[in-house]
């Protein structure tokens, strides 16, 4: 059973506005949630999209799962409900992050639809622009990549709980962005994403 929340608290209130904080970036935050299959092709856009945009002279910083689950998320397992912890504390984290004014690049499966919805809401309910980016290349496709050749070990039964093997992908139903990685190459798909980023961030003065 999870612990019960914290009710002594008392929100600090900041003295600097994120519109001031953004002031001196030169753009708005915005939190850009990639998911995807693994082998999808989510890191490998992240890191272009990354340079992409530091090249623009926008500040970005990217999230990724596998860096996540290496520290801050190093205690949690695989099962759904890890899985959901999980992506509520990447979710939490990109919304500090955009509310300083960067341009947050998550890059995690995030199977489940009702998580994704979480992060989507906790950001709205602070302001804070959310792109959902569906990074949609089939099953297929991503297996014979398995860069990593984890659907190779989850096939022999080495990895219990994979996704897209024993556990479910829910593929967005509306995301703001879907790129076929599995159509279009890579620099395609991160000038698609960069453009539609720059779109949202730019202020308008």
């Amino acid at each position: 059973m999870p612990p019960e929340p914290a009710t002594n608290l008392t929100r600090t209130h900041y003295l600097i506005a994120t519109s001031e904080r953004e002031i001196l970036t030169g753009h708005h935050g915005v939190v850009v949630w990639m998911t995807g299959l693994s082998g999808a092709g989510k890191s490998s856009i992240a890191v272009g999209l990354d340079q992409h945009l530091n090249q623009q002279r926008q500040h970005s910083f990217i999230l990724d799962g596998d860096n996540l689950r290496s520290g801050l998320c190093a205690d949690l397992s695989f099962s759904d409900q890890d899985r959901t912890e999980n992506i509520r504390r990447a979710g939490e984290v990109a919304k500090l992050m955009a509310e300083a004014g960067l341009i947050v690049i998550c890059a995690l499966i995030s199977p489940f639809e009702a998580d994704r919805l979480k992060v989507r809401q906790s950001c709205e309910k602070s302001s804070v622009p959310f792109m959902e980016v569906f990074i949609n290349a089939p099953l297929e496709v991503c297996e014979k990549r398995d860069p990593k050749h984890l659907y190779q070990r989850a096939r022999a039964g080495g990895i219990t709980g994979f996704t897209g093997i024993d556990s479910p992908y829910e593929a967005p139903v509306n995301p703001e962005v879907e790129l076929r990685t599995d159509l279009n190459t890579l620099e395609e798909c991160i000038r698609q994403l960069a453009g539609r980023i720059l779109e949202k961030t730019a202020i308008v003065t």
